[in-house]
């Protein structure tokens, strides 16, 4: 994605694109439809920011994809143009007339506007689509409204996403992602429990600490090492059973495999929720439920 001005005119969505799941790449198949038709470039208009972190500097906006992976991902989108435009609090005060007049149409030359079917932009956010399509006749700017992804009855957006991570189903928000959920990170020295029980640990410091970590409970893992992906049994939560106190830990036991990973940038993704954490009267106990868990993530993965 170019940080760049854009001269030839274009159709174009705009929108933060957290995620860039199934909603999003409908609404930008629409974006590249309706410019073929009209024999324009297609464009989008995102933000490396989260609007609100921007207003508010102790928010938490729990993101589904970092900056990079968002951008990463859009880029295999196929539009023409992309913009990234840094949210600051002057912009946040435009009305959506004047960010259509003097952002839009002035500094992009977009001749055309693909509107998501929820989405509202300018100060307050106060205006909807009709308000944009009277605007956009004023300015040339044809505004459409797009039509939203939906599944089994379901609207696909960001917020329902966050939910399923919430709740620990990371295989249905894979389903509305249109790819795995992953977190990125650092392997970190940890208490090296996991190896005095046969299950040594690799230990997970995500490398953006505003993307969400999904609920605490035990998944089957993919674990991509140095380009090669390994079948991973992961354990997000407080380890009850051994006193962590209220330190929530991220670390994942990788099936048959014993290098030291130490330092070393990693890739996990979630493939499904094999149980909710549990406390055990004693280790051993915990040891057998381990055993018993590493079985079904084989039976999952390999």
């Amino acid at each position: 994605m170019r940080k760049r001005e854009m001269k030839k005119p274009s159709i174009a969505a705009i929108g933060f694109f957290d995620g860039v799941h199934l909603g999003h790449r409908y609404l930008i198949e629409q974006v590249k439809e309706e410019a073929a038709a009209k024999g324009l470039s297609s464009a989008l208009v995102t933000f490396p920011v989260h609007p609100r972190k921007v207003m508010d500097a102790g928010y938490k906006p729990e993101l589904l994809t970092s900056y990079g992976e968002k951008i990463g991902l859009l880029g295999a989108m196929g539009v023409d143009h992309s913009f990234v435009l840094d949210f600051t609090a002057g912009l946040s005060h435009l009305t959506a007339y004047d960010f259509m007049r003097s952002i839009l149409r002035e500094r992009y030359t977009i001749h055309g506007l693909v509107i998501g079917h929820d989405h509202r932009f300018g100060y307050n956010r106060t205006e909807g689509f009709e308000d944009y399509r009277l605007y956009g006749k004023e300015l040339g700017i044809e505004v459409v409204r797009a039509h939203a992804r939906v599944m089994n009855g379901v609207t696909i957006s960001s917020s329902v996403i966050r939910r399923l991570l919430h709740s620990g189903d990371v295989a249905l928000a894979a389903t509305y992602l249109g790819y795995e959920y992953f977190l990125e990170g650092i392997v970190i020295d940890g208490y090296k429990v996991g190896r005095t029980m046969g299950f040594p640990t690799a230990n997970l410091r995500p490398a953006d600490p505003d993307k969400l970590v999904p609920a605490d409970g035990v998944y089957a893992v993919r674990v991509t090492v140095n380009d090669t992906v390994y079948a991973g049994m992961m354990n997000i939560g407080r380890r009850p059973t051994l006193n962590n106190g209220c330190n929530r830990s991220i670390e994942v036991h990788l099936l048959h495999f014993h290098a030291d990973i130490y330092d070393c940038p990693v890739r996990i993704s979630f493939v499904e929720r094999i149980r909710s954490e549990m406390k055990f009267a004693c280790k051993e106990q915990l040891t057998e439920q381990l055993s018993e868990d590493a079985l079904a993530v084989s039976k999952r993965l390999l």
